[in-house]
């Protein structure tokens, strides 16, 4: 069987890195021969009163982000930016994590919603199970890992165990050797710690809380003013290997305020829950009363979603 691995996401490209040099690829080193293309509400969403931004970052089993629709996604995390305060909420969703899909007859695990029906099928499930506002979505390809984390020069990490597992028939080939410790890792090294499962006592909570270290310890590198002079190499990352819906504008409102966002304003959780098998299927089950009392903690501003009939269908 194939394994799935981790395509990562850095949040630090969308929030620190991204979000600013937006804003330059726009005002300053726009790609040669590009067309400027202006949206009919682009003044106006760029001069809106609304300080956060929310939005689905969604690794998935490809390693090409154009070719990867009917693939299940295997990293989920909800996000919220505000520009005001300068604070990062992260909420990670276990791939398992048993859910409603639109269309589907009976609930399922909420990783397949992007092979039925893409990125924006996976914004509704993730919008029905956690009763949010959500539209935006950020789709990654891991190669954007080895790529980033050589641009600044590293991610400092503690690697938990000794990290051995080889796979030759994944997509791509899968050859992790790690040693505990310590240590800064580099391309290849950063997306063998990413990609690692199968040794975590509690699985893919495990993994979770590795990822959230990875990327916590990312973005503290990316803000140092060194990386500055990569900007532009980050911009390039960031169209080679990330597929979005988040308006260009929208990027370029929070770029204006990028240098508020810091490590200290992060916060991150998973959402609450246990594992459990059903009909010798492993479900991740959440604990509805914690999940909300957590969602409204990390993303304030929470709006009722759309209804959806049995079918599937949204209710207008």
């Amino acid at each position: 069987m194939k394994k799935t691995f981790f395509k990562t996401f850095f949040i630090s490209i969308i929030v620190f890195s991204v979000v600013w040099s937006g804003f330059i690829y726009k005002t300053v080193i726009k790609a040669e021969g590009e067309e400027e293309v202006y949206q009919e509400t682009f003044m106006d969403r760029l001069v809106d009163g609304k300080d956060d931004i929310i939005f689905l970052v969604l690794g998935v089993d490809s390693k090409d982000t154009s070719k990867n629709s009917k693939t299940r996604s295997d990293t989920m995390m909800l996000c919220r930016a505000d520009k005001s305060t300068g604070d990062i909420s992260i909420l990670s969703i276990p791939r398992d994590t048993k859910t409603r899909i639109r269309g589907r007859q009976n609930e399922e695990k909420i990783n397949h919603a992007h092979a039925y029906g893409g990125p924006e099928l996976s914004v509704k499930a993730v919008k029905d199970l956690l009763g949010i506002d959500l539209e935006y979505y950020v789709r990654v390809d891991y190669n954007i890992v080895k790529e980033y984390v050589n641009l600044i020069d590293g991610v400092d990490i503690y690697v938990p165990m000794d990290m051995k597992y080889s796979d030759p028939v994944a997509d791509p080939p899968l050859y992790i050797n790690l040693k505990k410790g310590q240590q800064v890792l580099y391309g290849d090294e950063a997306l063998q710690f990413l990609r690692f499962r199968k040794g975590y006592a509690n699985q893919d909570l495990g993994r979770i809380e590795a990822q959230q270290q990875f990327v916590k310890s990312a973005i503290e590198k990316t803000l140092r003013p060194e990386n500055i002079v990569n900007i532009p190499q980050m911009i390039k990352s960031y169209y080679d290997y990330v597929d979005t819906n988040i308006p260009l504008d929208i990027i370029m409102k929070f770029g204006m305020k990028a240098k508020k966002f810091s490590t200290q304003g992060i916060q991150m959780a998973t959402l609450p829950g246990e594992g459990e098998y059903i009909n010798g299927v492993s479900y991740f089950i959440p604990d509805k009363e914690e999940s909300d009392r957590l969602v409204k903690t990390m993303f304030t501003e929470q709006r009722t979603v759309e209804s959806f009939s049995d079918d599937g269908n949204e209710v207008n």
